[in-house]
């Protein structure tokens, strides 16, 4: 009878190891799917952000390109509507000059 109990108890023994040891494996097994989700996700954030970037930098050169246009063209439009004559610009230096000067 003794001989059973103790087989019982060890069994018992045995069986809370077992137990245990499975417990810390999906402890560790929850916690590695953790760590690899966290990676995932800061890789997929890290690609969002590259691509705005890339989107950011394409619009601002895209704008940059734009008011050029524009400034050419505003320049172009300024130029064909003034015609000066030679006296008109000389007369017009002397006008700021004296301006400044005083």
């Amino acid at each position: 009878m003794r001989d059973v109990i103790q087989k019982i108890v060890a069994t018992e023994d045995e069986a809370k190891l077992t137990v245990e040891a499975a417990r810390t494996e999906a402890d560790r097994i929850v916690s590695d799917a953790q760590k690899k989700g966290q990676e995932i996700i800061e890789r997929a954030r890290q690609e969002a952000f590259d691509e705005a970037q890339g989107i950011i930098e394409a619009a601002v050169e895209k704008a940059e390109r734009e008011k050029e246009s524009l400034l050419v063209d505003a320049v172009a439009k300024v130029e064909s509507q003034i015609q000066l004559e030679p006296a008109s610009i000389k007369s017009a230096i002397e006008e700021v000059i004296r301006c400044v000067c005083e």
